[in-house]
């Protein structure tokens, strides 16, 4: 009997120690990069148990300025300190006189450290390049001078550039044939999101040393700098945002209460954005929260008499803008009288420059029976109803786009609307269903500018190699589909230079600017209500200076009530800054 019961423990320890040594083979050779469901590296996790490092680059790509300016990040020269130095005798007094930091604030921070760190971190010190010469050349164990990157804590055209997180699942997803490590960062929104696969990380450069159980060094004091050590990579995308700019028009729209909205500036010799805002801003401390994330640049909102544009190109065309001919502005678009805009009876160039909703029904209504596809036909001329952001073939990609958030304009959403004369009537004042993106607007303008050449918007000019030498070009290309022809665009010209000179124009605010001014006013009915009060977008979109034009801009404010504003001021102060910005680089 008791030899039954040896022999069975005997199994049951033999069956435990098979059991724990499967275990171990599991763990230490078959499943070491992917253990358990949630896949955890555990070589990775071994080697962070015993390393402690300082990351100085995290190796994903950058956004540059036009002029070759960091955006997102900025580069510090940075004292950087060991935690094991608060065991050993050190020159802290050499470090204290170099650096112009006292004895005991150094002694204090490496009091509570346990790992190494930027001296004044999250603001750190920043050293002169003759301090960092200096700190070196006492090649102290555990302390160096350093160029460290840092993410910016206010970072320009936020919603533009976009975020970047950690998401295993969806990284798996994108790049399911890379080695790539669970804790690399990629692309959510934004531009990080579009040139997210030339933005991955090759690896991190930083300072590394190995530590024991206790967290003293285990080979030593020597610290190890490690770097991918590729000329090529990280590379960087060199945007089309002007920094001093982006930072000057940022402020404006603050300035100007702009609480949902913004501005969009285009350079019209090169269709490439210089600057974009979009209120309300992203939330650091929660992204997701409200709707700060969203480019309301990027995406159709209701434009008002905007489109009036739109409905006087085709009016051109077809011949109804007769100079003789008067429209009765006393009265609506359905026929009752006007009490708030009663302009009497006012020509066709009248009517653009005071926005008379009556003389643009009326032509919608006309364009309509001629054929029911006119509006959307020349929304289509002028870029309204197509996405603008650059896009076309890039290595293996047919279709990559810089802007992946964009969406499409629209006058129409179905064809009964079509032939509805009531809708036309109403599309054609920019209401029912019309929608365009304030970049589409800007566009709009700047291919008016050019005599009606309508091209794509750039946001990025090129992606660079790490050395300086280009990956890839941006050129600028041209939008497909019809155009205007330049006999239109001229007429377009004059007619929006008449909203501002016009003494009774939507536009006559900007008659003293010291840049002339040509553009299109709109105030668009939202039917949204706040208090009982309807809510409205109010913009305003243009190009100047009139004679050599040079930039096209959109201002907008969304879902105000109508007494609010701030789109006129905001616009002319656009212009004033970039008068001066000009004026300064000559």
């Amino acid at each position: 009997m008791i030899r039954k019961r040896i022999k069975g423990l005997l199994f049951f320890c033999i069956a435990g120690l098979l059991l724990l040594s499967a275990r171990l083979i599991q763990i230490q050779l078959i499943q070491t990069e992917a253990f358990s469901k949630h896949n955890v590296n555990l070589l990775e996790e071994s080697v962070k148990q015993r390393t402690q490092e300082l990351v100085i680059d995290n190796g994903r790509g950058n956004f540059l300025d036009r002029n070759g300016e960091l955006l997102t990040h900025k580069k510090v020269s940075v004292l950087v300190l060991f935690p094991f130095l608060k065991n050993m005798d050190w020159d802290v007094k050499a470090v204290s006189t170099i650096a112009g930091i006292s004895e005991q604030r150094l002694i204090n921070a490496l009091e509570d450290a346990k790992k190494p760190f930027a001296y004044g971190e999250p603001q750190p010190v920043e050293l002169t390049p003759s301090q960092m010469e200096k700190i070196n050349k006492l090649e102290i164990p555990g302390v160096f001078a350093i160029e460290k990157k840092f993410e910016r804590t206010d970072i320009l055209a936020e919603q533009l550039i976009g975020l970047t997180g950690e998401n295993q699942k969806e990284l798996k997803k994108r790049y399911p044939n890379k080695e790539l490590s669970e804790k690399t960062l990629i692309g959510v929104s934004g531009l990080e999101e579009s040139f997210d696969e030339f933005l991955l990380p090759e690896g991190k450069s930083k300072l590394v040393y190995h530590v024991d159980g206790g967290g003293a060094p285990l080979f030593g004091i020597n610290v190890k700098y490690v770097d991918p050590a590729n000329p090529f990579y990280p590379v960087n995308v060199r945007t089309t945002i002007d920094k001093s700019l982006q930072q000057k028009s940022e402020e404006l729209v603050d300035k100007h209460g702009i609480k949902k909205g913004g501005i969009v500036l285009l350079d019209i010799e090169s269709n490439s954005v210089l600057a974009t805002v979009s209120r309300p801003a992203i939330n650091p401390k929660d992204p997701y929260s409200g709707s700060g994330i969203t480019n309301r640049m990027l995406k159709q909102e209701i434009m008002g008499s905007i489109f009036k544009t739109v409905v006087a190109a085709a009016a051109i065309d077809k011949s109804l803008d007769d100079p003789a001919r008067l429209f009765n502005c006393s009265v609506k678009i359905n026929g009752e009288p006007e009490t708030k805009y009663n302009y009497g009876m006012l020509s066709f160039t009248d009517s653009f420059a005071r926005s008379c909703n009556r003389t643009f029904g009326e032509l919608a209504k006309e364009l309509q029976k001629i054929d029911k596809n006119l509006l959307e036909e020349y929304a289509e001329k002028l870029s309204l109803t197509g996405t603008v952001g650059w896009r076309g073939e890039v290595y293996h990609t047919d279709n990559f786009k810089q802007l992946t958030e964009e969406d499409k304009g629209r006058v129409f959403l179905t064809e009964e609307a079509k032939k509805d004369p009531n809708y036309a009537a109403m599309s054609g004042i920019g209401q029912h269903e019309v929608r365009a993106t304030p970049l589409a607007v800007a566009n709009m303008m700047a291919a008016i500018a050019r005599g009606g050449k309508k091209e794509m918007v750039r946001t990025a000019s090129k992606i660079e190699y790490k050395n300086g030498t280009t990956m890839v070009n941006f050129n600028n290309k041209v939008l497909s589909g019809d155009t205007i022809s330049p006999y239109t665009a001229m007429k377009l010209q004059k007619l929006l230079r008449e909203v501002v000179v016009n003494p009774n124009g939507t536009g006559k605010w900007f008659q003293d600017l010291p840049y002339e001014v040509a553009g299109k006013s709109g105030t668009a009915e939202t039917g949204k209500y706040a208090n009982d009060k309807q809510l409205h977008n109010k913009w305003f979109a243009g190009y100047f200076p009139y004679q050599n034009p040079k930039y096209a801009l959109v201002a907008v404010n969304l879902d105000v009530q109508d007494t609010e504003g701030g789109v006129n001021l905001l616009f002319a102060d656009m212009v004033k800054m970039l008068y001066e910005n000009d004026k300064g680089l000559q």
